[in-house]
């Protein structure tokens, strides 16, 4: 009687024990996302922690678009120092309500931003070419000025973290200014050409041609120099001072009037002792019998006074 009686013990705490094993407990946690739960956009609904949060990385780690003029450059957003926040993201969906949207936080190190966008600038960005003065037949000829671009920087890293954190992948648009060149064809100014053979000055608006003027060069013993110069000094009713030379020897300086040989205007070259400048003596003009200056008749020298600046480029040809 005691061995059935040990027996159903046994036999009643065995099915105790399966009938606890088997039921749910009440302590374990929930371990899937409620129905039409979305992290980010991400659906994630049904699915365990774990595969949630790898389903929003991968989903984040999609390269962002950023449009520069023709070009496309594709990035993921770690080289753009993006990282989304997953953890908190993950539990404020296991206790959301079905179908509920949760935000994806996003962290964003702006420096490293700003120095990938600063990266695409020196790859992309195009300095302004101001247009280059040369003398080809004897007249002035301006090669094409190019405007340049630069990227708006700033704004740059502004709309991209601006992307990163919204989530989107749509393409970003970087924006570019134009850089315009400071010299162009159109305003370039004055350039003068000096044909010393046959005496003459040319005056041109840039390439354009505008006025002539007959001349008075340098004698065969002090030619006028040839090459490339540019007015260096503007004077008004300048003094005369004797040049070193033999030529004016024993002569002393000439103050402003009607007898200084350098009329009432000097526009002094930037080669040593020469320059364009008025003369009393007209019957000299056409012919080459100075120290190597260029005389001109003095109305003549005071309307090209007022028609050139220092810095004014000025050939001077053998033609």
């Amino acid at each position: 009687m005691k061995r059935v009686s040990l027996l159903l013990s046994i036999v009643a705490g065995l099915l105790v024990a399966g009938v606890l094993a088997s039921a749910p407990s009440a302590a374990d946690p929930q371990t899937t996302i409620p129905l039409g739960v979305t992290i980010g956009g991400v659906e994630v609904g049904g699915l365990t922690p774990e595969a949630a949060a790898t389903a929003v990385q991968q989903a984040f780690q999609a390269p962002l678009e950023l449009e520069l003029g023709s070009t496309w450059v594709l990035v993921t957003p770690d080289v753009l120092g993006a990282v989304p926040v997953i953890d908190k993201a993950i539990e404020r969906a296991l206790a959301a309500t079905p179908y509920t949207p949760v935000p994806l936080g996003v962290a964003v190190a702006g420096t490293k931003t700003a120095d990938f966008v600063a990266k695409l600038a020196q790859r992309f960005d195009r300095p302004a070419v101001d247009s280059k003065l040369f003398l080809r037949q004897l007249r002035p000829w301006l090669s094409k000025e190019r405007v340049g671009r630069k990227l708006q920087q700033r704004r740059a890293v502004r709309d991209i973290t601006a992307a990163l954190v919204d989530g989107v992948r749509d393409a970003v648009r970087l924006v570019y200014v134009r850089v315009r060149p400071g010299v162009t064809r159109r305003n370039f100014g004055p350039v003068i050409v000096i044909r010393r053979g046959s005496n003459r000055l040319l005056l041109y608006d840039g390439m354009r041609y505008r006025r002539f003027f007959a001349v008075a060069t340098g004698q065969s013993r002090y030619p006028t120099p040839l090459g490339r110069f540019t007015i260096v000094v503007k004077w008004k009713n300048p003094w005369w001072y004797p040049p070193d030379s033999p030529w004016a020897e024993g002569q002393k300086p000439i103050p402003p009037g009607p007898d200084n040989p350098l009329g009432t205007r000097w526009l002094g070259l930037s080669a040593p002792g020469v320059g364009i400048h008025g003369t009393p003596s007209d019957a000299s003009i056409g012919y080459s019998v100075s120290h190597g200056c260029i005389r001109m008749h003095i109305p003549q020298a005071e309307w090209l006074f007022n028609h050139v600046e220092i810095g004014t480029t000025v050939f001077i040809v053998a033609a």
